[in-house]
């Protein structure tokens, strides 16, 4: 019989997540930096002054911590400024316009200008909008505008990854992990806001993974030339890699799942008009699931694997667990199958065992094959935003954003 601690709809499985949100929530206090943003968190939630302030980890905590706002936690809207203080200060790029990946320890600015983050920057207004933050309006307005003037392909329906820092060279380089989240973020934007424009563009981000996905056995392709050319073998000898690894990450497969359903049951007024998308989704979880979850020989659910589904990186990190458990919860709240609430406990009870760590705080954000902590891609616990989600987007509205849904549920 399966544990109610891990049985989604029961009490107890409710009780246990969210006194995870709030764990969470407490564990991450440190992370403002001096002059705003945040930094990199270490194992024990102090921050690691080597890595920076980062603006991807900023704009996670800007999120998380709105939320955490519109849920009652003490002090999380003064917590949520501290991290926009960041954007509109020490991150953003005064002279060029768009926001700095990271202001290292000594103060300088990373080159560059990239996609992934600028998403997020519309991810973190968009919440801090919802939760009544100061100035949010007005850094939503500006990051929307820059990621339409400087990333958004209408031609393709695609977005571009990366500049250089004055936004005059655009590096050939495409890539599905920006394009992922941003339409984590166009979504989030079109319920914050009703600008129905951005879901329509997710839309059709959407319809090219899905083609891509199904002309490769649903192992979604990561990487392209500049022309939108599929490169299998890109970062071969870096497999892995942060942000770009080798091969297909099956932690995406799972992530693009939930994202496609959200959008799916978003868009069409009802269940048949979404239902082939939705198929699309069970089609990508199924594939994630069955070359990844314990086919290396232990428990757990490898970082990628080649075009075969063979695991190449057998580490097993804590974000797609996370996705496992909101993606399971959404397939279930799409299609009623009792398949994906015994996926939910199956990874509800290894987050619990394995990940959580339950003496320190927050969760352990690399295992190796056989479980052991390590931090050989992602050292301490940097950020909170895939964990704190999951113990959420579960209980709420499978099609409308996080943080709407917890406006809406006020």
């Amino acid at each position: 019989m399966t544990n109610p601690r891990y049985l989604l709809g029961t009490e107890a499985n409710r009780i246990f997540m969210a006194s995870e949100s709030y764990e969470l929530l407490r564990f991450g206090t440190g992370f403002p930096a001096a002059n705003g943003g945040s930094g990199w968190l270490n194992d024990d939630g102090t921050l690691d002054p080597a890595q920076g302030v980062q603006t991807w980890i900023t704009c996670r905590m800007a999120h998380v911590y709105s939320i955490g706002a519109m849920l009652g936690y003490p002090h999380a809207g003064e917590l949520a400024d501290a991290a926009l203080k960041g954007l509109t200060g020490i991150l953003h790029d005064d002279a060029n316009g768009g926001w700095h990946p990271q202001v290292n320890e000594d103060g300088t600015p990373e080159p560059g200008k990239i996609c992934y983050t600028h998403a997020f920057v519309i991810l973190a207004a968009s919440s801090a909008l919802l939760a009544g933050r100061p100035g949010a309006k007005a850094l939503l307005d500006e990051a929307l505008a820059t990621f339409d003037q400087r990333f958004w392909d209408e031609e393709t329906g695609l977005a571009v990854d990366t500049w250089n820092t004055e936004f005059t060279e655009l590096d050939p380089y495409r890539g599905l992990n920006a394009n992922m989240h941003t339409v984590e973020a166009f979504l989030a934007v079109a319920d914050a806001t009703g600008d129905n424009r951005y879901r329509v563009r997710a839309g059709r981000i959407i319809d090219h993974v899905i083609g891509w996905a199904r002309g490769n056995e649903w192992r979604i392709p990561e990487h392209f030339t500049s022309d939108w050319g599929i490169d299998l073998e890109f970062n071969a000898d870096k497999k892995d890699d942060q942000f770009k690894p080798y091969g297909a990450t099956p932690g995406h497969g799972i992530e693009w799942a939930r994202l496609i359903t959200q959008w799916a049951l978003s868009s069409f007024a009802n269940l048949e008009g979404a239902a082939p998308y939705v198929e699309a989704a069970e089609q990508l979880f199924a594939r994630a699931v069955a070359d990844a979850w314990n086919t290396d020989g232990t428990v757990g659910l490898a970082y990628t694997t080649d075009w075969e589904g063979h695991p190449v990186v057998t580490d097993r990190m804590h974000w797609t667990l996370a996705e496992g458990l909101n993606t399971a919860a959404t397939l279930y709240a799409a299609t009623g199958k009792d398949e994906y609430i015994d996926w939910y406990a199956t990874f509800a009870q290894y987050v619990d065992e394995q990940i959580i760590d339950h003496e320190g705080g927050s969760w352990f954000h690399q295992l190796d094959k056989d479980n052991h902590v390590i931090g050989t891609v992602w050292p301490g616990k940097s950020d909170l935003y895939h964990a704190f989600q999951s113990t959420l987007i579960p209980f709420l509205d499978p099609a409308v954003s996080i943080a709407t849904a917890v406006h809406n549920a006020r």
